[in-house]
């Protein structure tokens, strides 16, 4: 054969094999309409639907130059939408559109190989947005469906179950890499989804400010704030403060944090635990803040954490990714007897000219000691007409006098505000602490979860030979709040989460099998982490893995591991494939007449050599190779008609002879 420069032209591309290509285009960008602006779902869905109306009508596709026109524009609508073409959002809105526009000059294999090279990788944004259970059996459904499609357009028409099937068969081989990267792929620190700048977009949780609604709007999420394992049996319910930011100044309004944690400007805290401590871990979402919200108060902190100036936990770097994290602590203590002089001034501070009737109120319990006159404030609390709601009506710039004569309704935001307030009036240090109260055990998994409707926050005040002391006005409004949760505390009708509502118990089981099945799947999959990785290697025997170690270990069981499925795969296709079964055969009677065919010798090359060395079985092998090559390696569909010539070639082989003599 004479050797060519001219380029192999083009295959066609089937016209059955379009409909799987759109289904994959549909499959793998369709998801990311739950984030993207309306128009360019709209954009994406027509097109899409433009093509499959092509395919059936049999309509050419449109021009070169109406395709360069709708990428120009739709770029620069994406641009002007999101104010640049980097980042995730943006990022992801490209590939979109180019999933969508790539189907309409779609005339060729190589141009369909492009649409799923592109949909392996669109798949991969999909866990920007969520790497849930759900997400996650979409995305191998999705997989299954992008190698289907590979298969169906080199393999011609097939019946789809039969495609399906030979892609799972696949994807199942492919098993045991799967499970050897996962053990042994060295894991980094850090948030692998989180390098663009907008990943930590849309975290949810408590904020470095409070103002009346701000927790109130919290409750109303039932998302999961994180997860406790208490290593023997937890404290009561009505102990469970779990601690966030403290605010210790205001400005009429909010309050703000102002004792950063982790200043250099105050000694470190002294906390004493009285009676029973608590071990126990906590399973922290992402917040994007530094508190580790510890169960009030830590008396030992994990790792690169430490206790604030104001007594909460705090780690070393803002919580951006699912993190587990193991303290003690005593829900009995003495903190801080002996505080510092800066923060017992922060804690009397007030606005001036605002709430003179609370100011009134506070100047007549002046006179008594300060643990009197934080009591007289529960006592009013607890005995007069104050309502517990998240449907308080707006107040004004008297806030504190409106609420505690007036309007009398309120969240917990509002209570801790007021008696605040009037402590602070009374001349008594006192500070907000926001953060949970209560969770619930999910009898599942013996984990305690707390939501972000367990929002909660309460005062503290700083008593002479006693250090910061505890005090939940709340308690005194609606005792159920502390002892029962959230649900028993509001009346019917306040706009708590569904999940939190749930009175049928099958509804309760569902969601506590649910949640404790997410729970394994983010400490074992999302949350397989370094440390992770070094305790189930270490567990298997393999003392101080380090990464030089494990690469050189994933090369070589990624090694045996193809090898064994090739040794498994191979004879059990040839043997599953007539047309090389029968080759075979026919191969195998010419070595037992005196020529062999080597391992690397093609049909045609064999063919020369027995024509050459056996000219009597010229004319039969080399129709048997020709038969066979086009089973094997032509582009025509195969027929029973020349599989049936192929075996009758073995038929008409002579018979062997005895001897030579």
């Amino acid at each position: 054969m004479k050797a060519t420069s001219r380029a192999r032209p083009a295959v066609a591309l089937e016209h059955g094999a379009v409909p799987w290509l759109l289904l994959v285009a549909t499959v793998t960008a369709g998801p990311h309409v739950t984030h993207l602006p309306w128009w360019l779902s709209l954009l994406v869905g027509g097109t899409l639907s433009w093509r499959a109306w092509l395919w059936q009508q049999r309509r050419p596709l449109p021009p070169r130059w109406t395709l360069a026109l709708l990428v120009i524009g739709t770029v620069a609508a994406i641009g002007w939408q999101y104010r640049t073409l980097f980042g995730k959002d943006a990022g992801v809105a490209l590939l979109v559109v180019f999933m969508a526009l790539k189907p309409m000059e779609m005339n060729s294999r190589r141009d369909a190989l492009v649409v799923v090279m592109l949909g392996y990788f669109l798949l991969l944004t999909h866990y920007l947005y969520s790497q849930s259970i759900p997400t996650g059996l979409w995305l191998l459904a999705a997989i299954t469906l992008l190698t289907a499609a590979l298969i169906r357009l080199h393999g011609g028409a097939q019946p789809v179950v039969t495609v399906l099937r030979h892609a799972g068969l696949l994807l199942t081989q492919a098993l045991p890499f799967m499970l050897i990267l996962y053990l042994l792929f060295p894991r980094i620190s850090g948030p692998l989804w989180g390098l663009p700048q907008d990943a930590y977009a849309g975290l949810s949780g408590l904020s470095e400010q409070m103002a009346p609604g701000s927790i109130s709007r919290l409750i109303q999420s039932g998302a999961i704030a994180f997860r406790s394992r208490f290593d023997g049996e937890p404290p009561e319910k009505s102990d469970l403060y779990w601690r966030g930011p403290v605010f210790d100044e205001y400005d009429g309004l909010t309050w703000h944090t102002r004792a950063r944690p982790g200043g250099s400007a105050t000694p470190a805290p002294v906390v004493e635990g009285v009676g029973q401590s608590y071990a126990y871990s906590s399973i922290l979402e992402a917040h994007d803040r530094r508190w580790l919200l510890a169960l009030d108060v830590a008396t030992r902190l994990p790792p690169d954490s430490s206790l604030a100036p104001t007594l909460e936990a705090v780690s070393r770097e803002p919580v951006r990714v699912r993190s587990r994290f193991s303290f003690v602590s005593s829900t009995n203590y003495r903190a801080n007897v002996i505080e510092a002089a800066g923060i017992l001034e922060q804690a009397l501070v007030l606005p001036e000219g605002i709430n003179p009737r609370t100011r009134a109120l506070a100047s007549e319990w002046a006179s008594r000691p300060p643990a009197r006159i934080a009591e007289a404030a529960l006592a009013m609390f607890r005995n007069e007409d104050f309502h517990y709601t998240l449907r308080p009506p707006l107040l004004g710039r008297d806030a504190m006098d409106e609420f505690l004569f007036d309007t009398r309704r309120g969240f917990c935001e509002h209570y801790a505000s007021a008696f605040v307030f009037l402590m602070r009036a009374a001349n008594v240090p006192a500070r907000v602490v926001a953060g949970y109260q209560g969770g619930e055990i999910n009898p599942v998994d013996g984990y305690l979860t707390v939501r972000q409707s367990d929002a909660h926050a309460w005062a503290e005040v700083w008593l002479a030979g006693q250090g910061w002391v505890r005090f939940d006005p709340t308690a005194a409004v609606a005792p159920s709040r502390i002892e029962q949760g959230i649900v028993a505390a509001l009346p019917a009708g306040e706009p708590l989460p569904i999940v939190v509502r749930l009175d049928a118990d099958w509804l309760r089981e569902l969601r506590n099998r649910w949640e404790a099945a997410n729970n394994t799947w983010n400490q074992w999959v999302l949350g397989y982490n370094p440390q992770r990785q070094r305790e189930v290697l270490s567990r298997l025997g393999w003392r101080d893995p380090d990464w030089r170690g494990m690469t050189a270990s994933l090369a070589v069981l990624c090694g045996v591991a193809l090898l064994i499925v090739t040794l498994w795969t191979l004879p059990r296709r040839l043997a599953a494939d007539p047309v090389q079964r029968a080759w075979r055969k026919y191969c195998t009677q010419l070595g037992r007449r005196g020529i062999s065919r080597a391992a690397w010798e093609g049909p045609l090359d064999f063919a020369q050599r027995v024509a050459r060395e056996k000219p009597d079985l010229a004319a039969l092998t080399s129709e048997a190779a020709g038969y066979y090559a086009k089973l094997r390696y032509g582009r025509s569909a195969r027929t029973e008609h020349d599989l049936r010539r192929l075996r009758q070639c073995l038929y008409r082989l002579p018979p062997r002879r005895r001897n030579n003599a």
